[in-house]
């Protein structure tokens, strides 16, 4: 059986966690394959609500194997809080699988990154100050810690010692902080080893093995694609890649092993972090979307950005990932409005842009060009199926399918697991 990727089609908090756990039920892995305890899913099962942070979202499927996979970096106190969490609540974790070549965030990593953000003041990047960024740099320059690191004590001490050496003369002459003691790390995280071990394992071995046994393997990205590093809003980004091509690295599997990728999309816009953002709103509407649509970050608590829904970077997403298909969500945010913008393409400098700009700087200028499509005033939260739909919902999302170049296979209606119209099944 083909794997499947599941990403943000916009910047990150599209309802990803929803999606997710919607197909959890259908598949036996999910892995998550980038990013660190800086991004965060809800799902909502009954009146129940659980905020994930580092742990893939099957986790809440009993049948199903959660998987993290080496393309993320790991905070073992946040996860380990986090699965503490989730046991306490009844929530059986013991399936859950840990690459041996995943990365470790250290108390380094988090202090450096809290000051260096700091350090940079009107120019920060609006980072969460969870340590992402610094440990994905020490991965890059081959100085990283892995988790299987944790299991030679020896080795283990030599990754510590090595990589803090200069570190912490960054923390004490740069920064005129006190620098981190080695042997507390060491002590510290060579408990966590023996925490962790029973859940580590080769993830990549054990995917592709079940991939040629006929076993579903859906690949779950966290934030979205205009946070990706390479292909997102540089340098408003996040450190590692979770567009469709990250997928393959962070998880082991192998690119021709993917068959569909399916972009997850609000019905509007919103991103959280500083950065260029065309349709972002700065009146009441956008105070009545991000109230309405609870739009508060899961991991961080900040108030997201909020604005219409922009054309361009959905079709963006479309080329960047290579989609099949759109899970639509949170439509019933827009029900109430009279009249609902829509951005088709973009003003710079006078001329008509109908792409996202290559420039940053063309972006940063970027107005957005509004076409305006009647509103519903009808509770839609019970639709079943696309037709329970009011008319001009239903046109509103004909619509944005045409201008972003992929079918809207499911649409959102409501924060509950069975709040979701599948109008083409994904599995």
């Amino acid at each position: 059986m083909p794997a499947i990727v599941l990403l943000g089609a916009q910047w990150g908090d599209e309802g990803k966690g929803k999606a997710t756990d919607i197909l959890g039920d259908k598949v036996k892995y999910v892995v998550r394959y980038q990013g660190g305890n800086n991004a965060g899913h809800t799902v909502v099962i009954g009146d129940q609500k659980y905020a994930l942070h580092l742990l893939p979202s099957g986790i809440l499927t009993p049948s199903c194997i959660p998987v993290i996979g080496n393309g993320v970096v790991i905070d073992p106190a946040v996860l380990l809080e986090e699965i503490r969490g989730l046991n306490e609540r009844g929530v059986d974790t013991s399936n859950l699988k840990i690459s041996t070549n995943a990365h470790l965030i250290t108390p380094y990593h988090r202090t450096i990154d809290k000051v260096s953000e700091r350090f940079l003041g009107k120019s920060k990047i609006g980072t969460t100050g969870r340590g992402i960024g610094p440990a994905y740099a020490d991965k890059i320059n081959r100085i990283g810690i892995r988790v299987q690191d944790l299991f030679d004590p020896s080795i283990l001490r030599q990754k510590i010692e090595g990589a803090f050496r200069d570190k912490n003369q960054v923390l004490i002459k740069v920064f005129n902080r006190k620098g981190i003691e080695v042997d507390d790390v060491l002590k510290e995280y060579l408990e966590y080893a023996e925490i962790l071990r029973p859940y580590v394992v080769d993830t990549s071995l054990l995917l592709n093995q079940a991939l040629e046994k006929g076993e579903i393997v859906l690949l779950e990205g966290s934030q979205g694609t205009l946070l990706d590093v390479d292909h997102g809003t540089y340098p408003f980004v996040t450190s590692s890649n979770p567009t469709a091509g990250g997928a393959s690295t962070g998880s082991g599997i192998g690119p021709t092993k993917i068959t569909r990728v399916i972009g997850i999309l609000k019905a509007y816009t919103t991103r959280v972090g500083s950065g260029p953002f065309p349709t972002e709103l700065f009146d009441e509407d956008g105070e009545k979307l991000r109230s309405i649509g609870g739009e508060v970050g899961v991991t961080t608590g900040r108030a997201r950005r909020c604005g219409w829904f922009d054309a361009p970077i959905a079709r963006y997403a479309v080329r960047i990932n290579g989609l099949t298909d759109f899970f639509l969500t949170k439509l019933d945010v827009l029900t109430g409005w009279e009249k609902i913008p829509v951005c088709v393409a973009y003003e710079i400098d006078g001329k008509r842009v109908e792409e996202l700009p290559a420039s940053q700087s063309d972006f940063h200028h970027a107005k957005p060009i509004y076409e305006y499509l009647p509103g519903w005033s009808e509770d839609i939260s019970q639709a079943k199926t696309f037709a329970d739909l009011p008319v001009n919902a239903q046109n509103y999302i004909k619509f944005l399918e045409e201008i972003s170049g992929a079918p809207m296979s499911a649409i959102g209606v409501g924060p509950g697991r069975d709040q979701t119209i599948v109008v083409k099944e994904f599995i």
